[in-house]
């Protein structure tokens, strides 16, 4: 199954899958994919494969992604190997744009976990990190998209004590682990 984790900027999902990461490092059922983005490896948040759009479009065009999108000006990719144990019976975690779920549930079974905040939370979280110019955090914060209709969601309300969040995204990997393995028998 591949899990795909969704939700607003500065909802903290980068904070609650290093959490969940670090509390599942056991349990070898669940993977958590690293994307490849054409985002240089020190500008911040989650660890990813750094690349120029050159060398992500030579990926694309070699079949290399499994999934891959273009969001706020970068190229993300779920490169094909890391996608490849969603047939072994692994769970596989990825963080992905609410506009490649549709082929995401084409191509996997599929669970989204989406992460949220209220938006005065979302819009504290984001000039605390002072990754954007207040004009860009305003333009994220009113980019709503919803999630296309029919998809299994499972959500998870950020806006509590962080143990509280990853102790909430454990429980949702654990869960979709515990449905495939049944699925599997």
């Amino acid at each position: 199954m591949l899990v795909a984790v969704v939700g607003p900027s500065g909802a903290g999902k980068d904070t609650l899958m290093a959490g969940a990461r670090a509390q599942l490092a056991g349990d070898p059922r669940i993977r958590f994919a690293c994307r490849v983005i054409t985002r240089p490896a020190e500008a911040g948040g989650e660890d990813h494969v750094p690349a120029t759009e050159e060398e992500f479009a030579r990926l694309r065009e070699a079949g290399g992604f499994a999934l891959w999108w273009q969001a706020h000006g970068l190229s993300y990719g779920i490169p094909v190997h890391q996608a490849a144990g969603i047939g072994q019976g692994f769970v596989i975690v990825a963080n992905l744009s609410r506009g490649v779920l549709q082929d995401a549930a084409t191509r996997f079974p599929l669970m989204v976990l989406e992460i949220t905040a209220p938006a005065a939370v979302l819009a504290a979280r984001l000039a605390e990190r002072g990754r954007e110019a207040a004009e860009d955090v305003a333009r994220r914060l009113a980019r709503e998209a919803a999630l296309p209709p029919g998809l299994t969601v499972h959500q998870v309300m950020n806006d509590g004590p962080r143990e509280q969040g990853i102790a909430q995204v454990v429980a949702a990997l654990r869960s979709a682990a515990n449905a495939v393995a049944t699925a599997r028998r």
